[in-house]
């Protein structure tokens, strides 16, 4: 991607996630295997970026404590503390104070529950912000059934005047199709004096972040807007019946690349398959596999069916047939089950035979 000037992001990933019933913070509720706030992470992969600022504020040392563990090495992250949840558009101020003051700098900001966003899609938004010199560009969806969402307010095809929440909508506003995804890209010198102007005077009593969109629109300034192609990827995790259609998202994608990558799989619906995992070629995965963790599978090896392995190392063409096997080590050509069991720590040499109805404990 061709730069004009430095690129920030900033992600909000500070609030409590209260339908989430959870001590576990929002950010950090597990889709195949990793946290939520590192797909979000993900979708930054085709920036250019200078420094990436995480908000945190709810268990903010748990937080910090996973992207310390498990964030991308690739990417310079900071993290800042919003103490008291004061809204998005607080949040946003919290985290530009972590960011230098370039006069020709753009920041792209988007909220931690959003594991479903490409990078490519990401990658668009920008250079179209930058294409057009907006002060700034949204990401927007248009839905059959917006209810719930801030909806887009234009006054031209090109221009946007303000989102208008749902709780603060009149009806005129609740039939408008296009909303607001939280996912913005800012001119950086112009964020600041915008926020400065927000006031809480609305329904939730906190500082919006899409009030940003009315201070500049209304101070002159171009604000565009980007139609995403596939409403999907903007859909945010605010509860667990959420959490679940994310996840069966994501797993699709997982299974469709390593599909297209030689391994097979007899049912995709029924295969589940980590971030985490790695798969070699002519793999076959019946119905009812679980791979979890850092498991590694070698070439040619079959596995079901309703077998679960947790950070497992399996050799070449070995067979495990209704097994569950928990960080071990599976030597090539070997053979496990039906009926298995390998405790933490068991290894199996090459061409060895577990038993159906055997364990095999660790050492």
């Amino acid at each position: 991607m061709t730069a004009t000037g430095p690129l920030h992001a900033i992600v909000l990933a500070a609030g409590e996630g209260t339908r989430m019933r959870s001590e576990r913070p929002k950010p950090l509720h597990r889709l195949c295997g990793r946290p939520m706030v590192l797909h979000v992470l993900d979708a930054l992969a085709e920036l250019e970026l200078d420094r990436v600022v995480v908000v945190v504020g709810h268990e903010a040392q748990w937080v910090a404590k996973t992207l310390a563990e498990e964030a991308p090495s690739t990417l310079r992250i900071e993290l800042v503390e919003q103490e008291i949840q004061r809204g998005t558009g607080d949040a946003t101020a919290v985290a530009l104070t972590a960011l230098p003051d370039d006069e020709d700098a753009d920041v792209v900001v988007l909220p931690g529950d959003t594991p479903l966003l490409r990078p490519p899609t990401l990658a668009a938004l920008v250079r179209q912000h930058r294409g057009t010199e907006a002060a700034a560009t949204l990401l927007t969806a248009v839905l059959d059934a917006p209810t719930g969402y801030g909806r887009v307010v234009r006054s031209g095809e090109d221009q946007v005047d303000r989102i208008v929440e749902q709780a603060d909508a009149s009806e005129e506003h609740r039939g408008i199709d296009e909303v607001n995804t939280s996912i913005y890209c800012f001119r950086r010198s112009l964020l600041p004096p915008a926020l400065r102007r927000l006031s809480p005077t609305n329904a939730q009593g906190e500082y919006y972040l899409t009030d940003v969109v009315e201070v500049l629109s209304g101070a002159g300034y171009p604000v565009r807007a980007m139609v995403v192609d596939d409403p999907v990827e903007t859909a945010g995790v605010n509860d667990r019946a959420q959490l679940a259609a994310a996840e069966a998202e994501v797993r699709d994608r997982i299974n469709e690349r390593w599909m297209r990558r030689g391994v097979t799989m007899w049912d995709p619906e029924r295969t589940y398959i980590d971030t985490t995992v790695e798969l070699s070629p002519d793999v076959a995965l019946l119905p009812g596999v679980v791979l979890r963790g850092a498991c590694v599978i070698g070439p040619g090896v079959e596995i079901g069916p309703d077998s679960t392995l947790i950070d497992s190392v399996v050799g070449e063409g070995a067979e495990i047939r209704y097994a569950m096997c928990e960080r071990a080590r599976i030597g090539a050509r070997s053979h496990i089950g039906p009926f298995a069991a390998l405790g933490p720590g068991a290894v199996v040499a090459d061409g060895e035979t577990v038993p159906p109805f055997e364990s095999w404990p660790g050492p």
